[in-house]
């Protein structure tokens, strides 16, 4: 976010975190980014120092009395997150927004201690930010139009496409996701090949298949929602008990080179490990077809999708379309769930 920010939007960016090899890392992650466009010679090493220039950290809260706007990325833990707004309304000018990246939870549960609750808004990025075009704007009900006007008019600059979504679990993106990713992981454990169930949904056009995706968002954060999810909507957002067992077997995906692929092979990440299924307790066995899978899985998420519509959760069908595609990787040649 803090490379979107002086990158794109050409504004200084302060970096808050608890640890100085926090903040090392991720200045570390924006240098290694300009400096391959130096070395293939896209961009004057002059700019990449001009750029890295706007970028700073700190442990403590110096440096942020004249922020007219601090981002939050820190854990989905709704305490803390408050505790964030009481420390920025704290430390910062009281026309500063708190924009929080959070995935899943409520933004008025975000706000519900805030002395300025006007300033508090979601700005939803999705991973990783320097690729994704999408972010979700959202406001809860005392957000004020001038924070929602200032948030959008900021991820524009930032080279994002914005669109406002009702305050709710799941926001819009996620809360299409969740019962797609889930059907995926319902096949698995009927005992579908999980390269099968992967390989259909790509041929359909998804960048990438429900597993594979599930390993680069990380297993520990892509299931976190599902509790938030279940407690708003209800049993239709069941999820199978399958991925707790990945859990407990600390198998987060990529990040710790554990997930359902195979990341000590030759080739990481380019087939299933196979003890996953001893994990699940089946027997790997194709039982349907490309065309069942993807049907289960799609239709799940256009069923949400269009709810979402019905309840105010997006706008128009368009935003709607916008959102799958941008934020999910929906195959854009079908034009999105609409």
């Amino acid at each position: 976010i803090a490379f979107v920010t002086v990158t794109k939007a050409k504004v200084p960016a302060r970096i808050k975190d608890i640890t100085t090899d926090g903040i090392a890392g991720a200045i570390r992650y924006s240098y290694d980014i300009l400096n391959k466009k130096v070395k293939k010679r896209f961009m004057l090493k002059t700019e990449m120092q001009k750029q890295l220039s706007l970028l700073s950290g700190c442990v403590d809260y110096s440096g942020y009395k004249q922020n007219d706007m601090v981002i939050e990325a820190v854990f989905e833990d709704v305490k803390l997150k408050q505790k964030m707004v009481a420390d920025i309304e704290q430390h910062c000018n009281e026309n500063t927004v708190f924009a929080s990246n959070t995935s899943s939870i409520p933004i008025a549960e975000i706000a519900a201690q805030a002395k300025r609750p006007e300033n508090v808004i979601g700005l939803h990025y999705f991973s990783p930010v320097d690729k994704m075009p999408l972010v979700e704007v959202i406001p809860h009900a005392l957000t004020s139009d001038q924070t929602i006007s200032t948030t959008v008019e900021f991820a524009k600059r930032q080279g994002k496409t914005p669109i406002v979504v009702k305050d709710g679990a799941g926001f819009y993106v996620n809360r299409i996701l969740a019962p797609y990713m889930s059907e995926a992981g319902f096949m698995a454990v009927e005992g579908q090949p999980l390269d099968s169930i992967d390989r259909a949904l790509t041929k359909f056009g998804f960048p990438v298949g429900a597993f594979k995706l599930l390993d680069e968002v990380g297993i520990d954060v892509g299931t976190k929602i599902i509790p938030i999810l279940k407690s708003q909507f209800g049993e239709r957002f069941n999820a199978p008990e399958a991925f707790n067992k990945l859990l407990e077997n600390d198998r987060k995906g990529k990040k710790n080179k554990s997930g359902f692929y195979d990341y000590k092979a030759k080739k990481p990440g380019k087939y299933i490990d196979d003890s996953v299924y001893k994990l699940l307790g089946v027997k790997p066995e194709k039982k349907y077809s490309d065309d069942t899978v993807v049907e289960r899985c799609v239709l799940m998420m256009l069923n949400e999708a269009a709810l979402c519509l019905q309840e105010d959760v997006i706008r128009n069908p368009r935003d709607g379309d916008i959102g799958a595609i941008f934020g999910i990787g929906f195959p854009p040649f079908l034009g999105g769930p609409f």
